[in-house]
């Protein structure tokens, strides 16, 4: 079995890395800006249609306050952008906002954020992919048919790609990432040389239409609302610019230095892009509406349900670069393929905090440990079950899984500034260098007013999304916290009892007797190896133990067991009942009531054999008095094994395993001069050191 699983495993994932090697893994700059920026830039792809979409509530006419709402995500952009330059210098560790607001803000503002970032990490893999799908159902109808498995398959794939690694998935992903970024600059650039300077009227296929307003004459508080809700979607920009700071351990040295600079460049490039889609849709005469087969009028007349309302960088690439051509149909496959790969930034910031969190106590323990190719393998597979069940649940349908987006990441901006406003207050109350006193207030006044306009935007984006979709964010947050809480209260109850006394206890006491008790069925090789094991022990007490289950063989065990003159009290146990299980508990029992501080031990002869199935025909009743023993305290319980001749078969072959190697885990090349030559491995049994 091992060595079926072993090579589609190694054909899927790779051959398996040393530890040493991990350094071989960490990422350069261009690598690193795909991997973790890969969410904030492929947004520009959906947040200025977000924003459109809003506005369209109250007709055309407030499409002219978009270039406002684009700045407020601008300013915002930037705030969180120097912001979180200042997390990475401060906190290279890798904890993000989660470390930050433990170390500064508590345990429970710590907790908070880590259950805000792992439900939005959740859902970005779960928009990205359904927004993914529905882009590439346009093209393809079957892929709208079977939405929700294509969208897992997306899933798996994903998965796959990142389970071989940081750096191996980096690379897949770099190109088409660099492919939409210069598909969008292009598109930018060219529609401003046609519009400035050959003076080209470039129309969107929706610019003949016009808009049903949904409430005409909107004003006052009603109108104000209104682009405070069109600002809470275009604020879907800047989900994922967290996972740098997550992902600062992935990067080469100098670490902090570089995640900074990504963070930078990832800044400028998704604020360049979502401006200029904003500008050009306005130049485009771009129409869109929450309800486009109502709403959507040409000619005065609705549309209608068989209009597919494209998106607007969809609309924007056709009337800039003309309806099928190749700029157009590279930026839209470009799009489509960016909008997967944006799930891989919270493939890459889940599992680093799943980590983290486990680390703390907070997750299971087997979050924290390394797969075979060094990433945090088990995080990988957890967010990818989470994220499929959400898109099961949601029927991987975007406009209702958007709904729920972009709550946990303000409540981790949010948070995360206030307590590094908290760790300057603390170092600036001892540092006495002047220059270094300088930086740290300018890092405290970038840190303050970051705090206070993501906190703005915390309370903008639950009073315009609660009742559309944000308090199930909210509910999952609530789910994260409480069961991250139970776990931790776990751990430290365990820990609490495991911990190692200074002085006497009774679990340092030597037992004053040892009554040993061996359990049979009938006389065959394994009860005479396990008997002469139980007399090498040299217990205080010991005897054989057997239940009356059929009076005709048990009279014949006695029978044997006087023939063959065995210096050992064999008792017997009645079951009126036919149990074995329970009567021999009940035993063991008794001998710790009449004796506390002895010791019992349980030695059980127990069948070896060398197939699973025939584990099946064997030892039930053994597994089952292990399982209730394993309560009993002051019982000690021994398996004697006796190999079979399957499992001496089985042995054979696990030897013969350890001399093979699957396909890709050696790498292979010309021989070294002066190099020793290994040994051959013909006794493989007989070699100290682990096996490839």
């Amino acid at each position: 079995m091992s060595k079926l699983t072993d090579v589609p495993k190694r054909i899927l994932i790779g051959r398996a890395l040393r530890s040493d090697r991990l350094g071989e893994t960490l990422l350069p700059k261009r690598i690193a800006l795909p991997v973790f920026a890969s969410d904030p830039l492929s947004s520009v792809a959906y947040a200025p249609g977000e924003v459109l979409l809003v506005l369209s509530i109250a007709g055309l006419s407030a499409y002219h306050f978009s270039p406002w709402i684009a700045l407020a995500v601008v300013v915002l952009m930037f705030t969180v952008v120097a912001s979180y330059r200042q997390n990475v210098h401060a906190y290279p560790s890798g904890g993000g906002d989660y470390e930050v607001a433990n170390t500064n803000l508590g345990a429970k503002a710590g907790l908070t954020v880590a259950s805000a970032l792992l439900v939005d990490y959740v859902l970005t893999v779960a928009v990205s992919i359904s927004s993914g799908i529905e882009n590439l159902g346009s093209a393809i109808p079957f892929v709208v048919e079977h939405k929700v498995a294509c969208a897992a398959v997306v899933v798996v794939l994903l998965t796959l790609m990142n389970l071989r690694g940081v750096k191996e998935s980096g690379k897949l992903f770099a190109i088409p990432t660099y492919v939409f970024v210069a598909g969008v600059f292009i598109m930018v650039a060219w529609g401003a040389f046609r519009a400035l300077v050959l003076d080209d009227t470039m129309r969107a296929p929706t610019a003949e239409y016009t808009i049903k307003p949904e409430h005409q004459g909107l004003a006052g508080f009603a109108l104000f609302f209104l682009m405070l809700r069109a600002f809470s979607s275009g604020c879907a920009a800047l989900t994922g610019v967290e996972a740098i700071s997550n992902g600062v351990p992935a990067f080469r040295k100098p670490k902090s230095k570089n995640a900074a600079t990504t963070l930078a460049a990832m800044g400028l490039l998704a604020v360049t892009m979502f401006c200029g889609i904003i500008v050009l849709a306005l130049v485009t005469d771009v129409r869109m509406a929450e309800n486009p087969a109502v709403d959507l009028l040409n000619n005065g007349v609705a549309v209608g349900s068989d209009y597919v309302q494209n998106p607007v960088i969809s609309q924007v690439a056709e009337a800039v670069f003309g309806k099928g051509s190749f700029l157009f149909v590279v930026l839209a496959a470009a799009t489509a393929l960016v909008l997967f790969l944006a799930a891989n930034t919270a493939y890459n910031g889940f599992p680093v905090l799943g980590s983290i969190l486990a680390q703390d106590r907070y997750l299971p323990r087997q979050l924290h440990t390394r797969g075979d190719r060094l990433a945090f393998s088990n995080g990988i597979v957890l967010l990818a079950g989470a994220a499929t069940l959400l898109i099961v649940v949601y029927g991987a349908d975007s406009t209702r899984l958007i709904q729920l987006y972009i709550v946990g990441v303000f409540v981790s901006f949010t948070l995360s500034q206030t307590g590094m406003v908290r760790h300057w207050n603390r170092h600036l109350a001892t540092e006495t260098d002047p220059a270094k006193r300088r930086r740290m207030v300018r890092s405290r006044a970038i840190n303050t007013f970051g705090a206070f306009f993501t906190g703005l935007v915390l309370v903008v984006v639950l009073v315009t999304k609660f009742t559309h979709g944000a308090w199930v964010a909210l509910l999952g947050m609530v789910i994260f916290y409480g069961t991250m809480s139970a776990i931790r209260r776990h751990y430290d109850g365990v820990s609490t009892e495991l911990a190692a006394p200074e002085g006497p206890s009774d679990d340092s006491v030597r037992p004053s007797r040892v009554h040993s008790v061996l359990l049979i069925s009938k006389i065959h090789r394994p009860t005479l190896r396990a008997l002469a094991y139980a007399k090498l022990m040299r217990s205080d007490t010991l005897e054989a133990l057997t239940v009356n289950v059929d009076p005709a063989e048990t009279k014949a065990l006695r029978a044997e067991w006087e023939r063959r003159g065995i210096d050992v009290p064999l008792k017997v146990l009645d079951s009126p009942y036919r149990e074995v299980t329970r009567p021999v508990i009940e035993y063991v029992k008794n001998l710790r009531r009449e004796s506390p501080r002895d010791a019992v031990s349980v030695i059980i002869p127990e069948y070896v054999v060398g197939h699973w199935y025939e584990q099946l025909l064997h030892n039930q009743s053994a597994l089952r008095l292990k399982g209730r023993l394993l309560f009993t305290p002051g019982v000690m319980v021994t398996s004697v094994p006796y190999q079979l001749q399957s499992s001496e078969v089985a042995k054979k072959r696990a030897r013969r395993r350890q001399d093979w190697n699957a396909p890709g885990s050696v790498r292979r090349g010309p021989a070294l001069e002066g190099r020793p030559k290994e040994p051959s491995g013909t006794d493989s049994a007989d070699s100290p050191g682990p096996q490839a």
